[in-house]
């Protein structure tokens, strides 16, 4: 009897090696397909860092013009804003809720979205907004500024922000997991007296404060 079974369990091992191999060659492409997916939506959403210079854009806007990053810094900081656009009623109504009270600290909005200007501009007709609104259609801005792949969003900008400074510098990111945000929590994390910040805000409300 111990004869049988040790013969049984000899030929098994065979058996159980080639088992062994195949689902070693079925989980391993799939184990170097997920950590190439994490690496590409990590490189996706990497923000500039502080003190980088910000790159440079020329886009068309709702109202027909063509706005230039240096044209708006020529005037003092600039505070982007790449958001989801339309389907995101609080996106809209994030460019009332700052424009006015950033201005009065010398600083303009800059509003980026990604879809057709005629989509773009009914939405913003709907909410009352006169703001030329900047086109990013073919995403290359968004990319350049880290803004896509933020809180799952693959192909469009989620709710941030970057600040530029009147040399061109960004001195700031905010990423938000909100869709509107009050201008008081707004100003509250953009006047940080920590300037070299990112700051990466989630729905609970808290908030990761990233030295850059």
């Amino acid at each position: 009897m111990k004869l049988a079974a040790m013969q049984t369990a000899t030929h098994m091992d065979p058996t159980r090696e080639r088992r062994t191999l195949l689902w070693a060659a079925l989980l391993l492409p799939l184990a170097a397909l997920v950590v190439a997916i994490a690496v590409s939506v990590g490189k996706e959403a990497g923000t500039l860092e502080q003190g980088t210079s910000a790159p440079s854009f020329a886009l068309p806007a709702t109202d027909g013009t063509t706005i230039a990053l240096s044209d708006v810094i020529a005037e003092g900081d600039a505070l982007l804003y790449f958001s989801m656009g339309p389907g995101c009623d609080g996106c809209f109504l994030q460019i009332p809720e700052a424009e006015g009270p950033l201005a009065e600290h010398g600083i303009r909005l800059v509003p980026i979205m990604v879809d057709p200007p005629s989509m773009v501009d009914s939405e913003a007709t709907r909410f009352g907004i006169e703001t030329p609104i900047l086109i990013d259609s073919d995403r290359s801005v968004s990319r350049a500024y880290g803004m896509i792949g933020v809180y799952g969003h693959g192909d469009r900008p989620s709710h941030s922000f970057a600040l530029v400074d009147s040399a061109g510098r960004i001195t700031k990111t905010l990423h938000f997991a909100e869709m509107f945000i009050p201008f008081d929590e707004l100003w509250g994390d953009i006047a940080n007296s920590a300037l070299a910040l990112t700051v990466d805000r989630t729905a609970a409300g808290s908030a990761t404060v990233k030295p850059s």
